[in-house]
Formats: C-alpha cells, sequence, structure tokens
C-alpha cells in the first residue's frame, strides 16, 4: 500500500482561529479529516502529523525514509527559514509536496522566498485547505505515472 506522511509546522494547529483573514475559517482537524477519505479513495495510507518543533519535524522526516512513498509539507515558517528541514527533505528518497494555505507572494515579501521548494517535487499555493486534496492527487498521478514509466 502507497503510505503519504503529510507534516505541518508551527502554529498550524491555531488554524480556524488564527487569522482567518489569511487562512479561512477551516481547523487542521478538518483537513485531516478530508486527507484521510481522499486517502482512503485513492488506496493510500495516510498519516497527519502537526508539531511546533522544528527538530521534531525534521526527526519524522529522517524515520520516513523506509515507512512512507511521499510527504506533503506545510512547514509554516519554517518554509522560509529552515535550512535543517531543507536538508532533511533532501535526504528522503520518496516525493515530496510543499504546501501552503495562503499565497505566499501575495504576502510580506519574506514569505516569498522558500528553503523546500527547490527541493520538493511540487509546490501548492494560496488554494486554502484545497492544496492539501490537490497534494494527495497530485502524488497519486506521480506515483502512477512513475510505475507506468517502470
Amino acid at each position: 500500500m502507497t503510505k503519504i506522511l503529510v507534516l505541518n509546522g508551527p502554529n498550524l494547529n491555531m488554524l480556524g482561529t488564527r487569522q482567518p483573514e489569511i487562512y479561512g475559517h477551516t481547523n487542521l482537524q478538518d483537513i485531516e479529516t478530508k486527507c484521510k477519505a481522499i486517502a482512503h479513495e485513492l488506496k493510500f495510507g495516510l498519516t497527519f502529523a502537526q508539531s511546533n518543533y522544528e527538530g521534531e519535524l525534521v526527526g519524522l522526516i529522517q524515520k520516513a525514509t523506509n515507512q512512507y512513498d511521499g510527504i506533503i509539507i506545510n512547514a509554516g515558517g519554517y518554509s522560509h527559514t529552515s535550512v535543517a528541514l531543507r536538508d532533511a527533505l533532501a535526504l528522503y528518497s520518496g516525493r515530496v509536496i510543499e504546501v501552503h494555505i495562503s499565497n505566499i507572494y501575495n504576502r510580506e515579501e519574506f514569505r516569498h522566498t522558500s528553503m523546500l521548494s527547490s527541493i520538493s517535487d511540487g509546490v501548492i499555493v494560496g488554494l486554502g485547505p484545497l492544496s492539501y486534496i490537490l497534494a494527495i492527487r497530485a502524488l497519486s498521478e506521480l506515483f502512477r505515472v512513475t510505475s507506468e514509466n517502470n
């Protein structure tokens, strides 16, 4: 069974109440429920995790190599600052999709650069919680194309 790890960084546990004018009213639990439904439809295993701690996220990525075929990551503010997350993802052998709920290019200048984008297979930004669903579907297509080409 194909397995996906969805990682969420700092402050994403506050979705639904944190700056709803930017992030909307959907909370992280609702996003997880929708992601699990799509994963079930695609016959994927899916694990959802959130941490406010950079080192914990790095540890989860390091453990993922032998356990997961793909990672979807919304690293929150760490996307723009964390060389450690970038290095961990660069070592990961599976597919990586970076997601952002808000359009980082419509926001403060410092959010326009992601440390993770250059080592990700794809980046989805600005589509709210739908970003996660699209990332799962994108991984599904990437796995299908890879399987057909082997």
